[in-house]
């Protein structure tokens, strides 16, 4: 192909698009190989058979992954271990890591000073100085606003920004989300903050495993308390108002031209500048339940990280039990068994049916070079949503799982 492509005249318009796609960053050549050494080779890594879906054509992710969140396969990923901004799906780890330690109905007066450092341009909830919130409703204006305000103020509550970053690192190597660095709190773009879609699903994961992440993670609307104002001279303070927030997570909500996707139940959602949008999902389909990461899209299409997220998702319950796995999101260094899982034994080979290419790879070429394996066993969330605008109704129960059980998934109910 080499002369060939060589001779080829380069039209203007392929020559504008070869400049654009070199400016684009690119993955490092060798990556972490926590949970599986294929995991740390840049470009997509799938292990196809016959009668095994092919990766679906628009994908523009800069890295993303797609996994069973209740074995731990990793079915399918692309630059996994690349370390990224994170922007606000870096809250998951925040909420990971603070909500045990704030009891939800403890109540805070803020002050000035617990909101002196969000960041210019940030995203907020609008908690207002002077006027008391319970921790759950800052925690409500974290997970459905993505609140830097609400983060600050449980931030201070818990010690202050720096023990709360320390905290977040501590917790994240505990889980072995050694790619995750932590500078801020909420996300906001700082110099040397990193994670990776590898990390924000292992992140995702462990907070699945607490019932208040899951309750805000899948809500849809709540009321917010509003400002709270201080009564005039001789007479009743007035009844504080409330006002309505509603989730961000478009997959959850929908949006124009986006349906909610069925059988979605969380978790977070972030854009900046220097991230780009970032998020990660679980849903749950006959008894299959997968996480998927995807971090800086460059596609042009609408709300371009949601849809590559369906896309994804659709795949991998179409693929679930057909396709051998090609890693594994490795247990926290408290789940049991002590080791360091830099490599995953039978899941680390390159051979049949590997493709490790870049966006350009041809899966369809590939569809007939790996061996097919059977998948985990495990049931999952069973989770009904009944509209853009309404909340999330039902729940199920997940089953225990071997290597590591989800529980219990949180009933959510109307006005929660």
């Amino acid at each position: 192909m080499l002369p060939l492509l060589t001779a080829a005249p380069v039209l203007a318009d392929d020559a504008d698009a070869d400049r654009s796609e070199d400016k684009q960053p690119k993955p490092p050549a060798a990556m972490s190989t926590v949970g599986g050494t294929l995991l740390g080779k840049p470009g997509t890594q799938v292990n196809l058979a016959a009668g095994v879906p092919v990766l679906p054509k628009k994908l523009t992710g800069r890295s993303w992954i797609v996994a069973d969140a209740e074995s731990g396969d990793v079915l399918a990923s692309h630059n996994a271990h690349w370390r990224l901004p994170p922007a606000s799906t870096l809250k998951m780890l925040f909420a990971d890591t603070v909500l045990p330690v704030l009891p939800k109905d403890q109540s805070h007066k803020v002050t000035t000073a617990d909101l002196a450092g969000v960041g210019e341009g940030s995203s907020l909830v609008g908690v207002k100085e002077e006027s008391t919130y319970t921790v759950h409703d800052l925690w409500m204006g974290v997970f459905l606003r993505s609140g830097n305000d609400a983060v600050h103020v449980l931030s201070e509550m818990n010690g202050g920004i720096s023990k709360t970053v320390a905290d977040m690192n501590k917790h994240a190597a505990e889980l072995k989300a050694l790619d995750t660095h932590v500078v801020s709190p909420d996300g906001y773009d700082e110099k040397g903050q990193v994670s990776s879609a590898y990390d924000l699903t292992l992140i995702a994961r462990s907070g699945l495993q607490k019932k208040d992440f899951r309750e805000y993670s899948s809500t849809v609307r709540v009321q917010f308390p509003g400002e709270e104002k201080k009564a005039k001279k001789g007479k009743k303070a007035p009844k504080r108002e409330t006002f309505e927030i509603q989730n961000t997570n478009r997959l959850l909500t929908g949006d124009a031209g986006l349906d909610p996707y069925k059988g979605i139940a969380g978790v977070k959602n972030g854009n900046t500048t220097n991230a780009g949008s970032t998020f990660t999902g679980v849903a749950e389909r006959d008894g299959k339940v997968l996480l998927v990461t995807v971090m800086n899209p460059s596609g042009e299409e609408s709300l371009a990280v949601y849809q590559e997220t369906a896309r994804l998702m659709d795949w991998g319950f179409t693929a679930a039990g057909k396709v051998q796995p090609i890693g594994e999101l490795v247990k926290p260094g408290s789940a049991g068994d002590g080791s360091d899982k830099e490599a995953v034994g039978d899941k680390e080979s390159g051979g049949k049916g590997e493709a490790g290419g870049d966006d350009g790879t041809d899966q369809a070429s590939l569809g007939d070079k790996a061996s097919a394996s059977s998948g985990s066993s495990g049931m999952g969330i069973a989770v009904a949503i009944t509209g853009g605008a309404l909340l999330l109704l039902a729940a199920a129960v997940f089953l225990v799982n071997r290597r590591w059980p989800l529980p219990d998934l949180v009933k959510r109910l109307p006005g929660r």
